[in-house]
């Protein structure tokens, strides 16, 4: 099966990430879909059944996942769907897997602050895959994104930095939090 899926819905685990024996960076995750309808009858938008996926990514993907995705944020996930089954004790147990290709926010739900990846640190300058296992090339959940490559020298997140944007009729420089989207010092 070779189906490219495309799947709006909030990460429902923290990702894990891990090195192979080879040395490839990987990174996986639970992955909930609710339905949403307009119930016409009571005038109010409900809820419909959870899908369930597990997502699974290699490489700069996997280690750009550690640095940027936590629990309980709307993504979105286009790779390849996977179907699984195996049989235990008498049961049928089945799974989808989605193998990412791309995940990003949804920004349906909040803003981003997208930061590229620059030199080395790109997937076009990086060999496939390094032929000396390194010790910790991807930053595991637990690591808090100590080696994620837009945090500051001090090791503070990007939720301390700010960006300077042009907003209000006068084109007046504010400060924006790059992590929630907010004005810093905002007036009220």
């Amino acid at each position: 099966m070779n189906d490219i899926i495309t799947v709006r819905g909030f990460v429902a685990t923290e990702p894990k990430s891990s090195t192979t024996p080879g040395g490839t960076g990987t990174a996986s995750f639970r992955l909930g879909s609710t339905e949403r309808r307009f119930d016409r009858a009571n005038d109010v938008w409900v809820d419909g059944n959870t899908n369930w996926f597990s997502v699974q990514a290699f490489r700069h993907l996997a280690g750009n996942i550690g640095c940027s995705v936590k629990k309980g944020q709307r993504v979105i996930v286009v790779g390849k769907l996977k179907l699984r089954q195996w049989e235990h004790d008498g049961k049928i147990y089945h799974v989808a897997e989605i193998v990412a290709e791309s995940v990003g926010h949804d920004l349906m739900w909040g803003s981003a602050n997208f930061i590229r990846t620059t030199g080395s640190t790109s997937p076009q300058g990086m060999p496939a895959a390094p032929e000396v296992e390194p010790e910790n090339p991807w930053p595991s959940a637990e690591d808090d994104g100590e080696d994620c490559p837009h945090d500051d020298e001090d090791g503070s997140a990007g939720a301390e930095r700010g960006v300077i944007v042009s907003a209000g009729e006068d084109d007046e420089p504010v400060l924006v939090d790059t992590e929630t989207g907010e004005l810093v010092d905002a007036k009220v």
